[in-house]
C-alpha cells in the first residue's frame, strides 16, 4: 500500500461527501443530521427491528445508538418496546411522524441522485454504477456474484468498445500486437458498412453486447459467409465476467439468430491458443474442420476452422 493510494481514497471520500452533502447540518435540507437519517432509512425498510440487529446493520457503538434512539424517541420519530420473544431485548419502529420523515428523506435522496446521473451520458452511467459495485464488493471483503447478465443488440457507441477491448485484452493475455486490433477494426467497419449498404443483408446479420450488472463485458457478431453459411465472429468475454456463462449466452444468441435467419450452417475461425473460447464452441456443438499454422499478430499460431450444422437432418 502506497501513500498515493491512501491519498487517492481520502480525496475521493472528501469529493463524494461534498457532492451528496453528508456533512451538512441537516441531510437533504431536512432537520435530520446524518446519524438520524441513517436510522430513519434503516427503519423505513421494515415494520419493526430488534435494536441489536439495528446496531449491527449500522455498525455503531451500543451506547451511542441508545442515546441516539432516546433523542429520536423524545422527538416523536420512533417508539421502543420490549421484545415479545425475549423480554431482555428491545424492538424499535417508526411512528407516524417518523414514517413521514423517512419518506421525505427517501424521495429527496432519489431526486438528488437522479439529478447527479442526469448530467452523465448513458455509457458513463453504466461505468459509474459498475465501478460503485466493484468498490462495494472489494471493501465488503468478498467478491459479489453478478446479479444480472443481459445480452442485447449492439448500438452506436458499442463498436468502438468492441475494437478497443479486443486490442487491449489480446495484448495483455497473448501479447498480440496492434495488427490484431487493426484487423478487428476492419471487421467491425466492414460489418457496419455492409449492413447500411444492403437492407436485406442487415436482416441476416447482427451484433450483440453482453452486460454484467449494467457494464459491457462481452460481444459477438453474426456475419454472412454466403447465402447458406453464417459466420460467428469476434466473440469476447472480459476477464471480470468469466465463469458467469457470458460466453455461452453470446454464442447461443448468435446460433439462434442464424437459424432464424435461414442459414443452413455456421462457421468460425479461431486460434488454438484460445482454449476457453474453443470449449465454449464445442459445448455449443461446433466441430473442428481443419487447422493450419500461420504467423500473425507477431506470433506463430495455429488457425482453426469450426463448423456447426444448423438444419435438423431426418432420414
Amino acid at each position: 500500500m502506497s501513500d498515493d493510494q491512501v491519498h487517492a481514497v481520502r480525496a475521493f471520500s472528501r469529493f463524494y461527501t461534498g457532492i451528496i452533502g453528508l456533512l451538512d447540518e441537516g441531510l437533504l435540507d431536512t432537520p435530520h443530521p446524518l446519524p438520524e437519517a441513517r436510522v430513519l432509512f434503516e427503519l423505513g425498510q421494515q415494520d419493526r427491528t430488534d435494536v441489536v440487529d439495528l446496531r449491527q446493520a449500522l455498525g455503531v457503538d451500543g451506547g451511542y445508538l441508545s442515546r441516539l434512539l432516546s433523542r429520536m424517541e423524545a422527538n416523536g420519530l420512533l417508539a421502543r418496546e420490549r421484545s415479545a420473544r425475549d423480554g431482555r431485548r428491545q424492538v424499535v419502529a417508526l411512528t407516524g411522524p417518523g414514517q413521514a420523515a423517512y419518506r421525505t428523506l427517501n424521495e429527496r435522496s432519489a431526486a438528488q441522485v437522479g439529478e447527479i446521473l442526469a448530467k452523465v451520458d448513458d455509457p458513463r452511467r453504466r461505468r459509474l454504477v459498475a465501478a460503485m459495485r466493484d468498490v462495494e464488493s472489494i471493501l465488503g471483503g468478498a467478491e459479489r456474484a453478478a446479479t444480472t447478465v443481459v445480452v442485447r443488440p449492439a448500438r452506436s457507441g458499442d463498436y468502438g468498445w468492441v475494437v478497443q477491448r479486443h486490442g487491449k485484452l489480446y495484448a495483455q493475455e497473448y501479447g498480440w500486437d496492434e495488427t490484431f486490433e487493426a484487423l478487428v477494426a476492419r471487421i467491425v467497419a466492414d460489418f457496419v458498412d455492409a449492413r447500411h449498404a444492403d437492407p436485406e443483408l442487415a436482416k441476416r446479420t447482427a451484433a450483440w453486447v453482453a452486460e454484467v450488472d449494467g457494464a459491457p463485458a462481452g460481444c459477438i457478431l453474426c456475419t454472412q459467409k454466403d447465402d447458406e453459411t453464417a459466420q460467428l465472429r469476434l466473440l469476447l468475454v472480459d476477464r471480470s465476467a468469466r465463469g458467469k456463462g457470458v460466453g455461452g449466452k453470446l454464442v447461443d444468441e448468435c446460433i439462434r439468430f442464424a437459424r432464424g435467419a435461414g442459414y443452413e450452417r455456421m462457421m468460425l475461425w479461431t486460434n488454438s491458443v484460445l482454449v476457453e473460447a474453443r470449449r465454449i464452441y464445442e459445448r455449443a456443438g461446433f466441430e473442428l474442420v481443419d487447422e493450419e499454422p500461420h504467423h500473425s499478430f507477431g506470433h506463430d499460431l495455429v488457425g482453426q476452422n469450426f463448423a456447426l450444422d444448423l438444419v435438423t437432418r431426418t432420414g
